[in-house]
């Protein structure tokens, strides 16, 4: 190689190492690139999660499921309500009130229903009954009586009427209670029943506890807290984070030789000395199952 060929070469590396510099240069520090009106898709994981609870806010607040799911639709998820039930997931397990994550969980139980569930309660308006008051016979002859013999004085004089009127007595009518045109279903601080319990051998759902919440009505019931207790410590969690299960669907994992104790916040039910249940696979091998626990409303 010529030293003319060898020198060419350096000069073409180091014009391309220049150029590359003042490039990187010009784009990061003069000239650098600015979004606007950016699509929601271009957001990082950390603003996207900021954009669902807003949206989830806004719900909460106006009840519209079809602005919710538009803007929803703006992030590019594949599923909404996997992208908001496992986010409200993280947040309880970051340490976040459940009253934080309950937009979010209430949207994506609505996504997942398609209609709003939102508790109503009836308010009864009262109906308003105007006394009927009926003229007394004997005001009404008496005012006629002097009126007729004012005809047959002078207009000169004064007439002065004196007459005895009764007063008036008003018939008060009793007023019928309003009554509202909807039943309403037991609401979330109605105490919950355990209505059964049932030992389920799946080798492929090994030392699971799961529980299904229902209304008085079987509708299942998200949001509901319970708390597991043993030995070596608590563990607290909620209803409707796994929608494809149920809305009232909640599982927790135990470990094999352990007693726990199980507490519905709401309405304080217990269920205490729960074991895992032995089972046996077709081979003959003997392994610890789960447990089904089902609540109801009266």
């Amino acid at each position: 190689m010529t030293a003319f060929l060898r020198s060419s070469i350096l000069h073409f590396i180091l014009a391309l190492l220049i150029g590359l510099g003042l490039g990187l240069a010009y784009s990061w520090f003069i000239s650098p690139v600015t979004y606007v009106d950016a699509n929601p898709t271009l957001l990082r994981s950390d603003f996207k999660d900021q954009y669902r609870i807003v949206i989830a806010s806004a719900y909460a607040s106006n009840q519209d499921l079809a602005r919710a799911r538009s803007r929803l639709s703006l992030l590019g998820d594949i599923n909404p309500v996997d992208e908001l039930t496992a986010q409200a997931q993280r947040m309880l397990a970051a340490g976040e009130s459940f009253e934080n994550a309950r937009p979010l969980a209430q949207l994506a139980t609505d996504l997942q229903q398609g209609f709003v569930n939102q508790p109503f309660t009836p308010t009864a308006f009262p109906t308003f009954n105007t006394p009927d008051v009926p003229l007394d016979a004997t005001a009404t002859e008496s005012f006629s009586e002097q009126a007729e013999a004012t005809e047959d004085i002078a207009p000169t004089s004064l007439p002065t009427l004196l007459f005895e009127q009764t007063p008036f007595t008003p018939s008060i009518q009793e007023t019928q209670p309003a009554r509202a045109t909807f039943t309403p279903t037991a609401g979330f601080n109605t105490p919950y029943l355990l209505v059964g319990q049932e030992p389920i051998c799946d080798p492929s759902m090994p030392l699971l506890l799961q529980f299904m919440f229902m209304d008085s009505r079987r509708n299942q019931i998200p949001g509901v807290e319970i708390i597991v207790t043993w030995n070596q410590g608590e563990d607290r969690f909620f209803t409707g984070f796994k929608p494809e299960l149920g809305l009232g669907y909640a599982d927790f994992l135990m470990q094999a030789n352990t007693i726990y104790n199980v507490r519905v916040v709401t309405g304080g039910a217990y269920v205490a000395d729960i074991t895992p249940p032995d089972c046996t696979d077709p081979n003959g091998s003997v392994y610890s199952g789960g447990i089904v626990l089902t609540f109801q409303q009266p």
